[in-house]
C-alpha cells in the first residue's frame, strides 16, 4: 500500500468516525428505532468510487469496530458489521455492473445495510416478528441512501485524484 493510499484511508476512517460520533451525539430521531441517516456511509460510498475494494472493506470494518467500541456497544458492533459487510458487497457488485448511478448504488447499499442488520437481529433474537419491520427499513434505506448518494456524487464531482 502506498503512503498516499494509506494516508487517504486513515483520513477516511477518521472522517467516518467523526460522522458516527455526530450521529451518536445528536441522534436524528425519526420516531422509529434503528432508523439513522447513515452519515458514515457517505465516506464508504466515496471510497467505493475512489479506492480498491480491499481499502473500502478495511475502512468500513475499522470504522464499525472503533466507533462501536467508543460510542456504542458490542451488540451495535455486531449489527452494524453485518449491515456494513452486506452493504459493501452489494455496492461493489452494483458499481461493477455499470448500469446503476451513484445514487442507485448508494440506495442499494442503504437497503442492504438495513437487511444485514435485520438478518443479524433475526439470528440473535430468533423471532419472525422482526420481519414485519422490513418495509420500514427498506423505505428508510432507500430514502437515506438516496440522500447519501446525492451528497457522495457532489463530493466525487468536486474531488480530484
Amino acid at each position: 500500500m502506498t503512503t498516499k493510499r494509506l494516508t487517504l484511508c486513515g483520513m477516511l476512517i477518521a472522517l467516518a468516525m467523526i460522522f458516527s460520533y455526530l450521529e451518536a451525539l445528536v441522534p436524528f430521531s425519526f420516531g422509529i428505532p434503528g432508523v439513522k441517516l447513515g452519515l458514515a456511509n457517505l465516506v464508504v460510498i466515496v471510497a467505493v468510487y475512489k479506492l480498491k475494494w480491499t481499502d473500502v472493506l478495511m475502512i468500513s470494518v475499522l470504522r464499525v469496530v472503533l466507533s462501536g467500541i467508543l460510542f456504542y456497544n458490542l451488540a451495535a458492533i455486531l449489527y452494524s458489521l453485518a449491515g456494513a459487510l452486506l452493504s459493501i458487497f452489494v455496492m461493489l457488485l452494483m458499481k461493477r455492473c455499470r448500469i446503476f448511478s451513484r445514487v442507485g448504488v448508494s440506495i442499494g447499499g442503504g437497503v442492504a445495510h438495513n437487511i444485514g442488520q435485520l438478518l443479524a437481529a433475526f439470528f440473535v433474537i430468533d423471532s419472525r416478528t422482526l420481519l414485519y419491520y422490513m418495509p420500514v427499513l427498506l423505505l428508510s434505506g432507500s430514502f437515506f441512501g438516496s440522500l447519501i448518494g446525492i451528497l457522495a456524487g457532489l463530493i466525487l464531482q468536486r474531488s480530484s485524484d
